[in-house]
């Protein structure tokens, strides 16, 4: 045997174990806000079964709309809507699995268009994927919660709950508050995934959506306030990259095993974003709720604040859009990413709304994102929204070339999710017309 031949499969070994640190990445109703519920699922009938992918599909072959190649739909919201209901009849069927976080990160965009035009079309798509999870007694049958992108979706159950008082949403919305209460952490914050030490900013958001949304609900809102607001500021305190208002992707509590980490600080090396996206996203959804007298909320603010005028100094002057590596325009290789700009422009813009930023500093730079992100739409010959350009379910990457690297395809996921939610907000008050109609 070659007295080499042991050294050369230490490489081989270290890849096979650094793999197990890794699991998949993956206005608000009261608890008084009583909506009529949609017509509910048959469960005389079996639920048709799903079955496991292994990425994103494009939906059923005979998906068809009435939309024109070439021509703006009235509300691309919409469009983007029914899109997705016509390719998607059972959402399950859609991703690598049928319980995951982009489900609940599309459903919050469904949710916004039921509650500006009052169709109960979309609640009732969001209520009938739930029903699959949730039995009669509240039972939650998804996948287990060992990892913050399984928790994401779970505020869909919340919500569900939050408009029709069926107890068993908050049977099942219940349990994934209880998982939280032995969940691992480090320096207080929740690790991604249960496996290892790992704290990434898709984490905040997967995490908190369900935090807030269980808050503004079902109840324990001081747990579920103080929680959100230890998740953010733990984040940002190890992952701000200096004075910029932008935050690396991820940190590890320890290093020496993690490959992408820096040996000093833990951190991973770029500002990636659409990691940079879920988190502008979770701290404006978290500001849109958390109660001004909340002891944490004017750090919070001043993140928020820094961020949005990070974002400012990093938007491409040329296309208004944001780079993948956001502060890297310059560098070879990399590009636009409209899933990353998507989140930008809504955070920002639900920014100015809440009176959280200036509408004089920001209202032209989220114009022009906005703006930005119909280089990348196109109503297909199907008469279906597309959305070119975005990578789909990318992880920590270890270096720059690797995330600028990422293959870009149609429809990637978080990018229509994206699209949906500031396409809804930008059209939010033409939308509120349609109720009158």
């Amino acid at each position: 045997m070659d007295a080499k031949a042991p050294f050369r499969l230490i490489p081989v070994v270290l890849i096979l174990l650094s793999s197990l640190f890794f699991l998949p990445e993956t206005s608000h109703p009261q608890s008084g806000d009583r909506i009529q519920p949609p017509s509910t699922r048959d469960t005389s009938q079996p639920a048709p079964k799903s079955r496991q992918r292994r990425g994103t599909s494009q939906g059923v072959a005979g998906a068809r709309l009435k939309y024109v190649p070439g021509k703006a739909p009235a509300f691309w919201s919409i469009a983007t809507a029914e899109t997705i209901m016509e390719r998607y009849p059972d959402y399950r069927e859609a991703y690598w699995k049928p319980w995951s976080y982009v489900q609940g990160y599309v459903f919050h965009g469904f949710e916004m268009l039921y509650r500006s035009t009052g169709n109960p079309r979309y609640l009732d798509y969001i209520k009938r994927y739930v029903d699959y999870f949730v039995d009669e007694r509240g039972n939650f049958l998804g996948d287990s919660l060992n990892n913050l992108d399984n928790f994401m979706t779970g505020s869909s159950i919340a919500t569900i709950y939050g408009y029709t008082g069926d107890e068993r949403y908050k049977i099942a919305a219940a349990q994934f508050r209880r998982a939280l209460d032995r969940y691992p952490r480090s320096d207080g914050q929740f690790w991604h995934g249960k496996r290892s030490a790992h704290m990434w900013i898709d984490g905040v958001f997967m995490g908190q959506m369900f935090v807030i949304r269980y808050a503004s609900t079902i109840g324990d809102r001081v747990y579920c306030f103080d929680e959100a607001a230890l998740q953010i500021l733990t984040f940002a305190r190890h992952c701000s990259k200096g004075n910029s208002g932008l935050y690396l992707h991820a940190w590890s509590a320890h290093p020496q095993l993690t490959p992408w980490a820096d040996p000093k600080t833990g951190c991973s090396p770029e500002v990636w974003s659409e990691g940079l996206g879920w988190y502008a996203l979770i701290l404006v959804e978290t500001l849109a709720v958390l109660p001004s007298n909340h002891p944490k909320r004017g750090e919070i603010e001043e993140i928020f604040r820094g961020l949005a005028e990070g974002l400012a100094v990093a938007q491409d002057q040329k296309s208004g859009g944001w780079y993948m590596i956001v502060d890297k325009g310059d560098r070879p290789g990399n590009w636009i990413d409209p899933s990353g700009t998507a989140m930008f422009v809504y955070a920002l813009q639900r920014g100015i709304d809440l009176g959280l930023l200036s509408k004089e500093r920001y209202a032209e730079i989220t114009v022009r994102g906005y703006n930005s992100l119909f280089d990348f739409v196109r109503i297909n010959h199907q008469g279906l929204v597309d959305i070119h350009g975005a990578g789909d379910g990318i992880s920590v990457k270890k270096d720059y070339e690797t995330y600028v690297g990422v293959p870009r395809m149609v429809n990637a996921k978080e990018a229509v999710g994206g699209f949906l939610w500031v396409t809804a907000l930008m059209e939010e008050r033409e939308l509120e017309k349609l109720k009158s109609r």
